[in-house]
């Protein structure tokens, strides 16, 4: 069995850990029809994703003709009611993730989630996915600045009991934290990338989960 030097792994979610896509697609739609506007493709909803659920509406209604006379509050908590109502419909760990999850586990490794989701909408979710007793820790929005504020990646290695930890997610948002944190950072080229993979700025770069234990044993 390879193993790594890092007491403690996190998590991203949405693009990282989660293909979580479809879910988000039908809740920015279904807010965008509320307000008249077309549909986003289901093969553009990556691009809209990162930096939380209200940047994403943001950016639907700028691809789709602009705020302007939009009520922006009401439609977030339309977009959010129907998430929550709809939050696992399409949702599913990337191929590997489980048998990923497992050999860190086997490992004694300490597993965290940092995702700018809300932390309510995360258990959630993990609970319908039966994802989470898996995690030690689960930190989403609304206790700490989002990332790429490195608040949160802080938090989860205090919330672990300090040691070595490393960073795993798919955006500049998750770098860039993991950066101001001083932690390593390994980015999946699978996700919701908002940047090239390999100008992300991450240590490393994995195609597929089964590369992730290798790749934290050469960091």
């Amino acid at each position: 069995m390879t193993t790594h030097r890092f007491a403690i792994v996190g998590f991203d979610l949405d693009g990282t850990l989660l293909d979580t896509s479809g879910d988000l697609g039908a809740a920015v739609n279904h807010a965008l029809a509320l307000v008249d506007r077309p549909e986003v493709p289901q093969d553009s909803i990556s691009g809209l994703i990162g930096g939380g659920a209200r940047l994403m509406l943001s950016r639907a209604l700028a691809l789709t003709g602009g705020a302007a006379g939009i009520d922006q509050d009401r439609l977030f908590a339309e977009l959010l009611a129907f998430y929550e109502a709809n939050i696992a419909v399409h949702t599913a760990l990337y191929p590997g993730g489980e048998a990923m999850l497992d050999a860190l586990a086997a490992q004694g490794t300490r597993l965290a989630v940092v995702t700018n989701k809300r932390e309510a909408l995360t258990l959630k979710l993990f609970d319908a996915l039966g994802l989470t007793s898996r995690f030690d820790c689960i930190i989403g929005a609304g206790t700490y600045p989002l990332k790429p504020a490195p608040d949160a990646l802080h938090a989860m290695v205090e919330r672990l009991g300090g040691g070595a930890a490393a960073f795993v997610g798919d955006t500049t948002f998750d770098t860039g934290a993991a950066r101001a944190a001083g932690l390593p950072c390994v980015a999946v080229s699978f996700g919701f990338n908002d940047a090239p993979p390999h100008q992300l700025g991450a240590a490393a770069v994995i195609d597929h989960f089964d590369q992730l234990v290798p790749v934290l044993a050469r960091l």
